[in-house]
């Protein structure tokens, strides 16, 4: 479990990254990437990002005693 919850931390961190320069500079690094927001690369893209953060909201729901003795044996 620890690996998805690796991964769904940076995607939610390139989700963060791409709304943020969106909100500076006005500039969608996925859209650009992926040649438009409508296309299908993109809205994978989006659809993922948003899926992380959704894992991502669980993990306020766990115990601390599991996260901090999470891989430990």
């Amino acid at each position: 479990m620890e690996i998805v919850n690796k991964i769904a931390l940076i995607l939610t961190i390139i989700g963060a990254v791409n709304w943020g320069s969106v909100g500076l500079f006005k500039f969608d690094i996925v859209a650009w990437i992926f040649g438009g927001q409508g296309s299908i690369g993109a809205r994978l893209i989006y659809i993922v990002v948003f899926a992380a953060g959704l894992w991502c909201i669980s993990l306020f729901f766990q115990k601390e005693h599991d996260y901090l003795t999470e891989g430990v044996q």
